[in-house]
Parts: structure tokens; C-alpha cells; sequence
């Protein structure tokens, strides 16, 4: 099988078409599974509304924490990319790209369920490096839009990435439309208050260091309600 290229910068073997197909249906089936059940969901379950057979389901992942642990990398690598797409019109409108990635969040908020839910922490190296890196891209967004005096110097990317958060949080009782005007309201209110003019001063912003020794601290644990940093 030739070699694919991984979100990492390494290569995987790339799967037949069936075999990549029966993969990325289990895969959804665990984002929606993990969404309304936890992940505790029932592997069987998930399997069925795969629409493929349990040992097709362990062929491709071979226990739980597997399955998770993808889960998660594919949404940090969305997260990731959609910064990277924000990042290629910062220059030009910094506050704009800001939205941009934001808004972007909300519309791909279903590959994101994992770490906008609360949990469950991995300290996958995969997924650890890439949170390094959206951390990192955020910075520089921040970096090119202080430059520019166009948001108040206080503000960090753990208050952009927790807000883009709490804007994908499932909202199960709101049509999908009502649930995306929600958040896109709160997203722009959320702009207007990055604005330095007239801001009132902030308490004490969390690092991204401070983020993950919380969730090392809370390995193994899936929080029943508050939403994690991106």
C-alpha cells in the first residue's frame, strides 16, 4: 500500500477504498455515539450505525482507547488547519481572520465533540503535538493582530480557543440553524469585546501550560458538564 502523509508530518499505509470508507463510518459513528452517549458508548453500538460488523470495528481500531484517541486527533488537526487558513489573511484583517477561524469552528463543531464536550483527555503524542501547534498558530494570529492595534493587548489564545469552545458546544434542544446563529451571535459579541477601545480590564488569563497539567491531572476522568479548550 503507498505511503499517506499523517497530521503529523510522518506516513501511514493508505487504505484500500473499502477499507478507508468502513473507517471513516466508524469513526463518525463514534463522534455521534460519543456525543449522546459518552464514551462509554457500547463498541457494538457503534459498530451497527457504522453499518459494518464488530470485527470490522477492531480490525481498524483495536480497543477503545484506540478509537478515542483518533477521535480526538482528527478534531485537533481540523482545529489545527482551520487556524492555518485564518493565519493566510491575517495580515490584511486581523479581526476578520479571528472570526474566520472561529466561525470556521462552528461549522465543522460535529469532527470537534471530543474536546469540546470536556473530555476525554489523551496524552497521545499526536494529539499532544498538535495542541502545541494550534497554540502556537493562535500566538501568532494574536502576535500580527496586536500589531495592528486592532485587539486589546491582554487578550490570549486560550481566550480564542476556549471561546471557539464554548461556540460548538452541542446545543441537542435548537435546530442546527438556530444552534449556528447562536453561536455566531456570541462569536461576534465575543469580537467586539477583543476591541482595545473602552475594555475593561481582565482577571488573570490560564496558559496553555496551565491547560495541560489540568488535564494530566485529570487523566482517565470525563467531566459530566463544562467545556475544555480546544
Amino acid at each position: 500500500m503507498t505511503p499517506s502523509a499523517s497530521p503529523d508530518g510522518g506516513s501511514r499505509p493508505r487504505l484500500r477504498a473499502d477499507a478507508a470508507r468502513n473507517r471513516a463510518q466508524i469513526l463518525a459513528a463514534a463522534r455521534t455515539a460519543f456525543r449522546e452517549l459518552g464514551t462509554a458508548a457500547p463498541l457494538d453500538e457503534i459498530a451497527r450505525r457504522a453499518g459494518v460488523n464488530i470485527a470490522t470495528l477492531y480490525r481498524r481500531f483495536p480497543d477503545r482507547e484506540a478509537l478515542i484517541r483518533q477521535v480526538v486527533v482528527d478534531g485537533f488537526t481540523v482545529v489545527l488547519q482551520t487556524v492555518d487558513s485564518a493565519l493566510d489573511v491575517a495580515p490584511e484583517e486581523p479581526l476578520f481572520a479571528i472570526e474566520r477561524f472561529l466561525l470556521q469552528l462552528v461549522e465543522e463543531r460535529e469532527m470537534l465533540v471530543l474536546p469540546l464536550i470536556g473530555g476525554p483527555v489523551t496524552d497521545d503524542p499526536e494529539a499532544v503535538a498538535l495542541q502545541r501547534r494550534i497554540a502556537d498558530r493562535l500566538e501568532e494570529l494574536l502576535a500580527i493582530a496586536r500589531s495592528q492595534h486592532a485587539v486589546r493587548p491582554d487578550a490570549t489564545a486560550v481566550d480564542v480557543i476556549t471561546t471557539g469552545a464554548l461556540a460548538c458546544r452541542p446545543l441537542p434542544y435548537l435546530p442546527a440553524g438556530q444552534a449556528t446563529a447562536l453561536a455566531t451571535r456570541h462569536v461576534r459579541i465575543f469580537l467586539d469585546g477583543l476591541r482595545p477601545d473602552g475594555a475593561r480590564p481582565l482577571p488573570p488569563s490560564l496558559t496553555h501550560e496551565d491547560l495541560t497539567s489540568y488535564w494530566s491531572s485529570a487523566e482517565g476522568a470525563e467531566p459530566a458538564s463544562g467545556a475544555a479548550a480546544v
